[in-house]
């Protein structure tokens, strides 16, 4: 069976404190949003997490999507993400990484066929070049930037530094997702069309940016924009990975405009729940006929 995509990425434990002082926990991580999003998209979706099977338990984390296939991978440690948000927008946030996973090896890829390699860490080394090129020899890679960029230090504080081998792996990118603040990490643009014509000219083929009001996706030529467009930001956690994995989604069957305009509306509708997209491209259609064409 050949899939759609191969998103690879561990689960990990959240603990979320919000701004008005609650706290919730649950399942997190780019390879659940991720997953349950492209799954609701129609794509045939596998997925390659990797987690201590002692504390974290992969079935309920992909619970109620019948077309996700996952492939588990044992680890010495899971991965727990402490994620404390001050703003109501949930813009301005403070992340800690008590665990982080061992790094995933290219001999632990599966031997099954898929369109797109989705690299989706959370921390820096958790995938490697060594990684990249694999997936390159096997298929489209998607790689989201940030496991290139936070990086952990001894306390579980986290900080982002620029990835200083951006120039030899980004010609190896088919498609490249970065938020507005990563990306100028990368360039140092605050422009993030800029920005994002300067991640093409150095390689990457199609690049997405998200901000909290807008995505953009720039293929070296032109650049396309959609608004965000969501009634409430209850469900701001896995904002970005929920867009990008619906893009990838798209794009397998439409051009740029089409795709981004549904990654677009999935986002918006996602961030008004909790938790992963669980809803249906039904939904995303309504949603789009409602808030995008009127």
């Amino acid at each position: 069976m050949i899939y759609d995509t191969l998103i690879v990425g561990q689960v990990c434990l959240d603990t979320n404190a919000d701004y008005d002082g609650s706290v919730s926990r649950g399942f997190g991580g780019a390879v659940l949003f991720s997953g349950h999003a492209a799954a609701a998209m129609g794509s045939r979706v596998a997925v390659l997490p990797k987690r201590n099977p002692a504390t974290l338990d992969l079935e309920q984390a992909f619970a109620g999507r019948e077309n996700i296939t996952v492939f588990p991978l044992d680890s010495s440690r899971s991965t727990l993400m402490e994620n404390t948000y001050f703003t109501a927008d949930r813009e301005r946030r403070a992340c800690r990484c008590a665990e982080s996973i061992d790094p995933y090896r290219p001999d632990e890829l599966p031997g099954i066929g898929a369109r797109v390699f989705h690299l989706a860490g959370l921390v820096r080394g958790d995938i490697g070049g060594d990684m990249i090129e694999a997936c390159a020899r096997r298929g489209a890679v998607a790689l989201d930037v940030q496991c290139m960029l936070r990086e952990r230090r001894a306390d579980g504080a986290m900080e982002f530094r620029d990835w200083a081998e951006k120039r030899a792996y980004l010609p190896l990118i088919r498609f490249l997702k970065t938020d507005a603040a990563e990306a100028e990490i990368l360039t140092g643009l605050t422009d993030r069309e800029k920005a994002a014509r300067t991640l093409c000219g150095w390689g990457a083929r199609e690049v997405m940016i998200t901000h909290n009001e807008q995505v953009l996706v720039c293929d070296g030529e032109a650049v396309y924009a959609e608004p965000l467009k969501p009634r409430n930001l209850s469900g701001r956690t896995g904002r970005g990975d929920t867009c990008f994995a619906g893009y990838l989604a798209g794009r397998l069957r439409e051009d740029i405009p089409g795709a981004l305009l549904r990654a677009a509306a999935l986002v918006s509708l996602k961030m008004e729940t909790p938790g992963p997209f669980r809803g249906s491209r039904a939904d995303v259609e309504n949603y789009i006929a409602r808030f995008y064409r009127n």
